[in-house]
């Protein structure tokens, strides 16, 4: 429907990719987190594959 080759881009790389373009631009992690519907931070992080020390930064000025 968007015009890109089904061979090459699945619904996961699709989803990854949001997220990861979505993390780069706010840097919230807890955002991603809940898109990705993930039950810990630390999952995310691997997801996304972002160093653990920006990830605990980054979490640690989200109030929760």
């Amino acid at each position: 429907m968007i015009d890109l080759n089904p061979s090459a881009y699945g619904t996961h790389s699709l989803r990854r990719t949001k997220a990861a373009l979505i993390y780069k631009k706010t840097g919230n992690l807890r955002v991603c987190q809940l898109l990705l519907g993930h039950g810990k931070l630390e999952s995310t992080v691997r997801y996304l594959g972002i160093e653990a020390d920006d990830a605990l930064e980054i979490s640690e000025q989200i109030d929760l």
